[in-house]
């Protein structure tokens, strides 16, 4: 095995049961991470899911899509098409978010082209963001500690401050700000030149790189305003808050915003099998169409009938067992929670979040926002000590501004209960303590 960190001693994960993994030393982790980041909304051995894979690989497990359809891809397609914000009806099917959003920034150069447009293909996004680790998600990306080491591999594009109200850009204080984080990216598309600007690109809510970052409720309207005045294709990356993780099915719907593009991963496979998807708004769509053209691309495992299965059987465990409304309501205990350890332990900065997806920011100094110096590692020491005893939660470093800063996600199946999350909140007090201590 080629891992990811080849010097670490990597403990077997042999079995998963709910909110919990277990290790071959029969040792119970509370996978209060979801699997790798919000992987797992539903649970880990949920019986629904794995009769959908057995029922499914008896049938066909493996169809070429440039040649055929299956029915478990057209299915799924017609229930996102349920749940999908207005004039967003058409999917392309993927096997993760890295390629969802490749996929995206595709689709949309293509678009240009088809539309008569060519001179439009720089896609602007905002630094601290992160929408996979192929090139091609990485040019879009802002987290330089990602990306540093394949700088001169990368297409670079355009960058705009993000919307981090915790540590603004401006040095300004929500709602006395103007929404400067926003507006900017008026100015960049008229500084890049608007006739070589094809799209917008961001996550609802920024994830791995700045740990739950929630902006205003102002900000992706100004945005799609600005989107449509310059004829930009706005792009919305749900990979991470997509399917119900936020307490809606998709997270741009907090701010009652229709993007063009969504792109997701993770939470739509329940963690089960690799699927991603992009999905399109009908006018891209129609262009294609009018000039009988097709999409330049694929993968050999696009659409694969057994991973869409399981995309099928997710959505429908979600809803027969209305689990976005107890995301939602689970988040608002657990985020009360994180708050209460945030009066008891000195380097929790900020503690923000929506539904089930949480960040808790550290610093070494509460009152100045300093972070800590990242040769401190301070967000993978908490990881350790909350895995020695029994905690899984994912690390962000470079929160502040891609090299410094530290924070850890918690992103948990949405089927966890007040005394697990109570457990959550015991065991992360005593790593805290003992990471303070040290």
């Amino acid at each position: 095995m080629f891992y990811r960190d080849l010097f670490t001693k990597h403990i077997r994960i042999v079995k998963g049961e709910g909110v919990y993994i277990i290790d071959e030393h029969g040792k119970k982790y509370l996978d209060a991470s979801g699997g790798a980041n919000a992987s797992v909304p539903i649970g880990h051995g949920v019986k629904e899911v794995i009769e959908a894979i057995a029922q499914q690989a008896a049938r066909i497990s493996f169809t070429p899509m440039h040649l055929f359809s299956n029915e478990p891809a057209e299915q799924l397609a017609e229930e996102i098409a349920k749940i999908t914000p207005d004039g967003l009806k058409t999917t392309w099917f993927v096997n993760s978010g890295s390629e969802a959003a490749d996929n995206a920034i595709k689709i949309v150069r293509q678009f240009q082209l088809e539309r008569g447009t060519p001179t439009r293909f720089k896609v602007i996004t905002r630094w601290q963001s992160f929408f996979g680790n192929t090139l091609g998600a990485l040019g879009v990306g802002g987290h330089t500690f990602r990306r540093g080491k394949y700088m001169p591999l990368i297409k670079d594009m355009p960058h705009i401050p993000p919307a981090y109200c915790y540590r603004c850009w401006f040095n300004k204080q929500y709602p006395d700000c103007d929404l400067d984080c926003a507006l900017f990216l008026d100015r960049v598309v008229k500084q890049e030149g608007a006739e070589c600007v094809a799209a917008f690109i961001a996550e609802p809510i920024v994830g791995a790189t700045t740990g739950a970052t929630v902006p205003p409720k102002e900000y992706y309207p100004i945005v799609r305003e600005i989107c449509d005045k310059h004829d930009l294709t706005f792009i919305v990356d749900e990979v991470q808050t997509g399917i119900g993780r936020t307490g809606k099915w998709f997270c741009i719907d907090h701010w009652n915003v229709a993007p063009d593009i969504i792109t997701t991963a993770k939470g739509l496979s329940g963690g089960y099998t690799p699927l991603g998807a992009v999905i399109v708004r009908d006018g891209i769509v129609q262009q294609f169409r009018k000039n009988k053209s097709n999409l330049v691309g694929g993968h050999t495992f696009s659409a694969n009938p057994v991973s869409c299965a399981v995309g099928l059987a997710v959505l429908k465990y979600i809803a027969a067992n209305n689990l976005i409304e107890k995301c939602r309501e689970a988040g608002e205990y657990l985020i009360k929670r994180m708050r209460e350890l945030q009066e008891h332990h000195p380097i929790i900065g900020d503690v923000r979040g929506l539904g089930l997806m949480i960040g808790l920011e550290f610093v070494e100094d509460r009152k100045t926002k300093k972070p800590f110096p990242p040769e401190t590692k301070l967000a993978n020491t908490v990881t350790t000590e909350a895995m020695r005893r029994g905690l899984i939660v994912y690390p962000g470093t470079g929160t502040a501004d891609g090299v410094s800063g530290d924070h850890i996600l918690l992103t948990p199946p949405y089927i966890i209960d007040e005394k697990q999350m109570d457990e959550l909140a015991s065991i992360l007090d005593d790593s805290l303590s003992a990471v303070e201590k040290a």
